[in-house]
């Protein structure tokens, strides 16, 4: 079962044929066109050069970058999806047309969108979620994204277990892929992988320099105090003042000579 109207499906046969192109990169490129708002689309489609991008009115980049041809058939076959879809829609599922919302109404506006080929995404950092859509015609699914703070986007050749189409996003903890993050309501797994920040160690806490004693050398004079011939001199001006008597004077002078 098809998710493409019959609008969808016609003008998408009608635009292969105009075009030169297979109906499925024809369609690839509706869906592109669509979750870009009828505006913008990102793409990774061979028959177009791989991926590029194209904006209404703006700069068209392809794979390969110089060939004019490439980018004039680019932006004819997106105009011409953007005019068919503001007759009516492509696709059963609600697409990103002329700004309407396909993410639950609770979370209120994104701070950023985007997608390619089928599946698109919205981020919403009040909220800590983000709205997939897979494009399929399956529920939204609403992730969790913990404590990240979300930078910036990547996308990356998936492999058939990946739900979210190698989707990645940056944060302040790194690059992760969209498969990392819990379903709201699941209890997340522990694990950088989520999210949980890796602890920086302490910062090394400075040291007291404490100056090391230095002891005199052996024969050294001892300090003022305790130097003989100091304080002997010192007994010889007390004696000529008259302080010491000359018994006095003696007496110290030979406890002194004593201790040398």
């Amino acid at each position: 079962m098809t998710d493409i109207t019959d609008h969808g499906q016609t003008t998408i046969n009608a635009l292969a044929q105009s075009h030169g192109l297979s109906t499925q990169a024809v369609e690839q490129m509706a869906r592109a066109v669509a979750q870009g708002g009828g505006t913008m689309a990102q793409f990774n489609i061979p028959e177009l050069g791989g991926s590029g991008q194209w904006m209404a009115g703006g700069m068209t980049m392809v794979g390969d970058m110089f060939n004019n041809g490439l980018k004039y058939q680019v932006e004819t076959l997106c105009n011409d999806l953007t005019n068919a879809m503001s007759v009516a829609p492509f696709f059963a599922v609600p697409q990103t047309i002329a700004g309407s919302a396909w993410w639950p109404a609770d979370l209120g506006q994104p701070a950023s969108v985007g997608g390619q080929n089928q599946v698109r995404y919205a981020y919403f950092p009040q909220a800590r979620r983000i709205a997939f859509d897979p494009g399929t015609g399956a529920p939204i699914v609403l992730l969790d994204t913990l404590d990240h703070q979300i930078g910036g986007w990547g996308q990356q050749q998936s492999g058939p277990g990946d739900p979210y189409a190698g989707i990645s996003f940056s944060s302040q903890y790194g690059q992760f892929a969209l498969s990392s993050l819990p379903k709201a309501g699941d209890t997340p797994t522990a694990g950088p992988d989520v999210g949980t920040p890796v602890a920086q160690p302490s910062a090394p806490q400075p040291t007291q320099y404490v100056e090391p004693a230095v002891e005199a050398p052996s024969g050294a004079p001892n300090t003022a105090g305790d130097d003989p011939f100091a304080l002997l001199e010192k007994l010889g001006s007390l004696r000529d003042a008259g302080v010491l008597t000359d018994e006095e004077f003696n007496q110290k002078k030979a406890e002194i000579l004593a201790r040398i």
